[in-house]
């Protein structure tokens, strides 16, 4: 009772309005199995409540930091079976915090070489371009 107290059901663009979601990702949560499926009113309307908004606003802030569909699959099972211990959920966000970092090293080393292209255009008035020669280089792996 006291979850829903303040909110009877709202329908599916109510609901994106106050999360400031789009409609459709609202839709695609659903089908993807991230949003429950809403019950629906005796005229057919989906009639969402206070546990989907708290739900959805849980995968956009989710999606926000960066985690995939699979990775916040997981973390609502956890939230879903509520006895699971806290380690699971801090294996999963160490794992996403892993590929994180590896995401900033791989942004400062486009950094670095765009830097180096930038600085070697000078005014832009050279007849051969730096980007565009550095773009036909081989690809270095590193």
């Amino acid at each position: 009772m006291g979850d829903h107290a303040g909110m009877k059901g709202i329908q599916r663009a109510e609901l994106a309005r106050r999360t400031g979601c789009n409609l459709e990702t609202v839709r695609y949560y659903e089908k993807v199995g991230l949003l429950p499926e809403p019950p629906r009113t005796a005229s057919g309307y989906r009639s969402y409540n206070s546990t989907h908004e708290r739900r959805l606003r849980f995968v956009l802030r989710a999606r926000e930091l960066g985690f995939s569909l699979d990775e916040i699959r997981e973390l609502l099972r956890l939230v879903d079976e509520r006895d699971r211990p806290c380690a699971e959920a801090r294996d999963v966000a160490a794992v996403h915090l892993a590929d994180v970092r590896a995401k900033i090293a791989d942004l400062r080393r486009m950094e670095r070489v765009l830097e180096d292209v930038v600085a070697q255009c000078g005014d832009g008035t050279l007849p051969e371009c730096p980007l565009i020669e550095t773009l036909f280089q081989e690809r270095t792996v590193n």
